[in-house]
């Protein structure tokens, strides 16, 4: 029996991380262009210059409904009219607040460019902020909060940032407001918030797609390029400091069947050499089926489905700022579990201390991530979004490209290091997120940290 031949793979072909093209407009807005042949489905992302820690005292979460807010009319368009417009061009628009900015997203296709940025622009020069919107999307957040309060990694999140940051500083506190803070939001504030913060001259556009035959520049001065507003003033940026005394905190949820366990602290950010060797470190330690906690904890032990080690940025200006990023382990046991589950982890903790990574651990761990890059950008949006990212955190154009360079020539030696710098047994902040009463005394067993109990 004769089959048809096995495919072979074809010719390998180099890849970079794409570096955009810089320029401004004369309204003051920054513009990253990156033009992607074949990609017809345009990604824009926009970039606003208005940071959590800018939210008026008392009034946590008016960015972001002022970002929700801006999608629900103008001076020319109702809401519904706005929004039967964007489905005309076949767009999505989003927008969302987080403690570097307001990010605003597009994606639409190449032909129906021009309209879909006529109507972006259009909410960024004259957003109608009408009152009844703005008491709907202030009735929905009030809704989502006891539904985020329900959720075990939600909540766990909550109180990791309670205890890591001082109670005067915003990262403290949710992102997205409190019940008793987001009730007092009105159409009033949510114009104050605008007007105080969002201008051309401190916002960047990226646009990424494929630009064939497309006049961007045109395009640009006729939408964005109408947009209008002053120059503002330089806004100081207090630094980030944590208390990452070693301590539990066992958020009460009687009857729970399951802990769900959130472990960090504060460390470095991209703006330091330590970054990729710390990426590369934390991803052997939790980054993927085959890490260490992984191994230990879902395949030999059958404690929980997985357990994830991850780095994420919360907030950076700059090499001398104070950035910071947040260094976490997540995931969730059986409650019966809770206990032996953590006395493992730490024990992973301590032998990767005592013993390092192997070559083959780091050897994966580089195969994945830089390997993995090609099929991880090939929308727009996907390239797009991590440009914006680059810009949000003051890092060059050409940051993700020399990134995967730099976590291939990292050794298991300083990967081993970075990671150890980053989980110090000592220096951890353990939430767990279950049933007090049967998970309290065997975690004070542990000897991890003073525990204490706070209610659900």
């Amino acid at each position: 029996m004769e089959f048809h031949p096995q495919p072979t793979s074809g010719t390998a072909r180099p890849w970079a991380f794409p570096e955009p093209e810089r320029g401004a407009l004369p309204n003051g807005l920054t513009v990253l262009r990156c033009h992607r042949p074949g990609q017809q489905v345009v990604a824009v992302e926009i970039f606003l210059d208005a940071p959590l820690e800018a939210e008026p005292e008392g009034l946590d979460g008016v960015a972001t409904i002022m970002s929700r807010a801006l999608s629900e009319g103008t001076d020319k368009h109702s809401a519904e009219e706005f929004a039967a417009e964007l489905e005309r061009c076949g767009a999505t628009l989003d927008a969302h607040a987080d403690h570097p900015g307001i990010r605003v997203s597009l994606e639409v296709p190449a032909s129906r460019l021009a309209k879909a940025l006529g109507l972006v622009a259009e909410a960024l020069r004259a957003p109608a902020f009408a009152e009844s919107e703005i008491e709907r999307l202030v009735g929905n957040r009030l809704d989502e909060i006891p539904h985020e309060r329900a959720n075990p990694s939600r909540r766990a999140a909550k109180q990791l940032s309670k205890e890591l940051f001082p109670a005067d500083a915003r990262m403290s506190r949710p992102r997205l407001g409190t019940e008793e803070t987001v009730r007092r939001i009105d159409a009033t504030a949510v114009r104050a918030f605008f007007e105080a913060h969002v201008r051309p001259s401190t916002a960047t556009a990226v646009v990424v797609g494929d630009l064939t035959g497309i006049d961007l520049d045109a395009l640009l001065a006729e939408t964005l390029g109408d947009w209008s507003g002053d120059a503002g003033q330089p806004r100081p940026v207090p630094p980030i400091t944590a208390d990452d005394t070693g301590r539990v905190v066992i958020v009460d949820r009687p009857g729970a069947v399951q802990t769900q366990l959130l472990i960090g602290r504060i460390g470095a950010d991209r703006h330091e050499r330590v970054w990729p060797a710390q990426v590369l470190g934390t991803y052997c330690l939790g980054g993927t089926l085959t890490s260490r906690l992984d191994r230990v904890l879902r395949e030999e032990k059958g404690y929980t489905y997985g357990v994830r080690a991850f780095a994420q940025v919360l907030r950076s200006s700059g090499p001398d700022s104070g950035g910071a990023a947040m260094l976490a382990i997540s995931g969730s046991v059986d409650t019966e579990s809770t206990g032996p589950a953590l006395d493992d982890l730490w024990k992973v903790l301590r032998t990767l201390a005592a013993e390092g990574l192997t070559d083959a651990e780091r050897e994966t761990a580089v195969q994945n991530l830089v390997g993995v890059a090609p099929l991880k950008f090939e929308t727009a949006a996907s390239v797009a979004a991590t440009l914006a990212d680059q810009v949000e955190q003051h890092l060059p154009d050409d940051y993700q490209a020399h990134l995967y360079a730099r976590l291939a020539e990292t050794g298991t030696v300083e990967a081993t290091a970075a990671v150890v710098n980053a989980f110090p047994v000592d220096r951890l902040v353990t939430v767990l997120v279950g049933d007090a009463s049967q998970i309290e005394e065997p975690v004070r067993a542990l000897g991890i940290g003073e525990v204490s109990v706070v209610p659900g």
